[in-house]
């Protein structure tokens, strides 16, 4: 029995469908939820402006004032994923290991904000990253693969009744024309 282009990319499509439907959704509501993480404070906190541009606080004041904010739970520098200095906000954005983030006006060493950020976990779900490093590789790469294929196959399956109705239409190349 010869095999049917038609039959063959409908059966791929609907199974390709079915096999990235999780990983994809999740790759899906993720990614749409890192585009708006400006404009979401639950993503993102927003950054705070501090009182000037010039950063005259030491590190040493810095860490000083997260140390005192019990929601951080920061003993000593171990305890801080990242600093994120931002001179244009005069502001320093202390991620601390628990995902929370403290910024602290790099002037006064004052605590400006303290909010939960949520967009690096939201980041390690979308790139899979969450479940294991190798989850990457294995997992939503082939997801990303069978998507590209689904691509494919739904623009064949697309275009195929366009061709066929256009062939349809167009007189045959030894007919008589219209007089």
């Amino acid at each position: 029995m010869p095999l049917n282009p038609r039959v063959f990319f409908r059966k791929a499509h609907r199974w390709g469908a079915v096999v990235a439907a999780a990983p994809f959704l999740l790759v899906l509501v993720t990614g749409c939820l890192l585009q708006l993480k400006k404009e979401i404070a639950w993503v993102q906190p927003p950054t705070k402006k501090g009182t000037g541009k010039e950063p005259t606080a030491p590190f040493d004041a810095v860490l000083t004032a997260v140390k005192g904010v019990p929601e951080a739970r920061v003993n000593g520098w171990a305890d801080i994923e990242r600093m994120d200095v931002r001179p244009k906000d005069g502001v320093v954005k202390v991620q601390c290991k628990n995902r929370y983030e403290v910024q602290v006006d790099f002037q006064t060493a004052q605590v400006l904000q303290i909010e939960y950020r949520r967009s690096d976990l939201i980041e390690s779900l979308h790139d899979g990253s969450f479940f294991h490093d190798s989850f990457k590789v294995y997992v939503f790469f082939p997801v990303a693969l069978v998507v590209v294929t689904l691509w494919a196959t739904g623009m064949y399956l697309f275009v195929l009744p366009l061709a066929v109705c256009w062939r349809r239409k167009r007189p045959a190349p030894d007919a008589p024309g219209p007089k």
